[in-house]
């Protein structure tokens, strides 16, 4: 497998999506596209809310996509338009500081912190001028990774636009690391599969060092996809980086009471390898040590020997100045959990036990279970959804993506299929006018896509 992303040669009259993209380019544009890159949105089968915390999740590329038509131009500009007409056309200077308004989270944004990560990575004074016209078929805020899919396929721009080269590895890492501008404290899930997909097997991806394991999913059972309609956009709410910054405080206090320096630690796995211990031992030092009430600052900042000027600065971001208190038993006690729910999720694939559908259910179940009540980034919606899907024959349901709204992925098996989509039709879509109207984009079958790429036109 090549290390680098691919440059596929492709003839557009084949491919309905990428001739109306040509044909958008060219009449905003005036020319035709030199290249087109893509980049997948995903669904993260198990392993929610871990791998900023340094622990490996296990998601697949999803066929719906981040497309952008491309070609250079003089003017000392990048133009961006959209093929959506709700997101506004953008222009920037090449020659000056590219700024990202955190507070103001629009999707030319998203596309810049591509474009800043790689011009920062190689040093460009001056970017080549690019026009380009993005399409996306990723529901947004969706929990499918709408938006680090954009900034993927725009790192992925920036880089041939200005001839430069990069492994997916590299290019994964840059983009997780660049998504921050905007605000997003991610831990790179989004971004690896973006780039290291491969079509036909789920992946297991691990951190320090970043590499991709494949996990052949189970014949016989499918994964679909359904949309609760609720949108949360993590860039413009703060419950995403609420969770980030609780379990980075719970890292240090439980470094800290078994007389670990806490300062270089700042992930729940680090202090895992510090004291050479298991998963299940981690969970024991959880309920002996974090208390289930929640904390105050004046409880930590005594804890930690650091003053509340240190605690604000150190251990907070910038949209959780706010908090007062914090669930640290229950955020460290889903992380701890779900790494080992992620473990024996890949165990049981890779064994081709005939009850392997069945046990990799229990463990979907488990972990929605989980995000509901210790992580608390469902809403009632999803649980509804994912409780419809279980009672319409799915063996396991859960939340995927950051939460609070988005999507839910459930196995189903594959004599069941037709039966399960029409009852979650009938129970959750048709009932209510506006899901009804988004039905066609909100449920469907997913199989394992491939990841990210530069097209050449025939």
């Amino acid at each position: 497998m090549s290390t680098n992303p691919p440059k596929l040669k492709i003839e557009i009259t084949s491919n309905e999506r990428l001739k109306n993209l040509k044909s958008a380019f060219e009449t905003k544009y005036g020319e035709s596209p030199l290249f087109y890159a893509y980049a997948p949105g995903r669904v993260n089968l198990i392993g929610e809310h871990i791998d900023y915390c340094g622990y490996s999740v296990l998601p697949m590329a999803i066929e719906q996509s981040i497309l952008a038509a491309v070609s250079l131009n003089n003017s000392g500009k990048i133009h961006l338009s959209n093929t959506n007409p709700q997101y506004q056309d953008f222009i920037v200077s090449c020659s000056e500081d590219i700024t990202i308004d955190k507070d103001n989270p629009k999707w030319f944004y998203y596309f810049l912190c591509g474009v800043k990560g790689i011009q920062e990575k190689f040093g460009i004074t001056r970017l080549a001028g690019m026009s380009c016209v993005v399409d996306g078929t990723i529901p947004p805020s969706s929990g499918l990774s709408s938006s680090s899919a954009l900034v993927c396929c725009s790192g992925l721009v920036t880089m041939e636009a200005n001839q430069k080269s990069l492994s997916k590895v590299a290019l994964a890492e840059i983009c997780a690391k660049c998504e921050r501008y905007i605000g997003t404290e991610g831990g790179g899930m989004d971004q690896s599969i973006s780039f290291l997909a491969e079509k036909g097997t789920a992946k297991l991806i691990e951190f320090q060092p970043l590499r991709a394991t494949d996990v052949q999913l189970p014949e016989g059972a499918v994964f679909v996809i359904s949309n609760c309609c609720v949108e949360m956009n993590k860039a413009a709410s703060s419950h995403y980086n609420i969770r980030v910054v609780e379990c980075r405080i719970a890292t240090k206090m439980l470094a800290r009471a078994r007389d670990l320096d806490p300062s270089g630690l700042s992930k729940l796995a680090q202090v895992q390898t510090e004291l050479k211990a298991s998963l299940e031992e981690m969970l024991a030092l959880v309920q002996e040590v974090l208390d289930p009430e929640p904390y105050s600052r004046e409880e930590v900042c005594k804890v930690l020997c650091v003053t509340p000027e240190q605690f604000s600065t150190e251990l907070l971001s910038a949209n959780t100045q706010h908090l007062t208190h914090f669930k640290l038993h229950q955020r460290a006690k889903h992380v701890y959990g779900e790494a080992a729910r992620v473990m024996k999720f890949k165990s049981i694939c890779d064994s081709g036990s005939a009850e392997s559908i069945k046990l990799l259910g229990a463990l979907m179940n488990q972990s929605h279970a989980s995000c509901k009540d210790l992580y608390e980034c469902s809403c009632p919606e999803l649980d509804q959804l994912v409780d419809i899907c279980l009672k319409s024959g799915a063996v396991g349901s859960r939340l995927t993506g950051a939460g609070w709204g988005g999507c839910a992925v459930s196995m189903v098996p594959s004599e069941k299929v037709e039966s399960f989509l029409q009852a979650v039709r009938n129970a959750y879509y048709i009932p209510d006018p506006r899901r009804a109207a988004m039905e066609k984009q909100s449920l469907f079958v997913s199989k394992p896509g491939g990841g990210a790429a530069v097209f050449m036109e025939e």
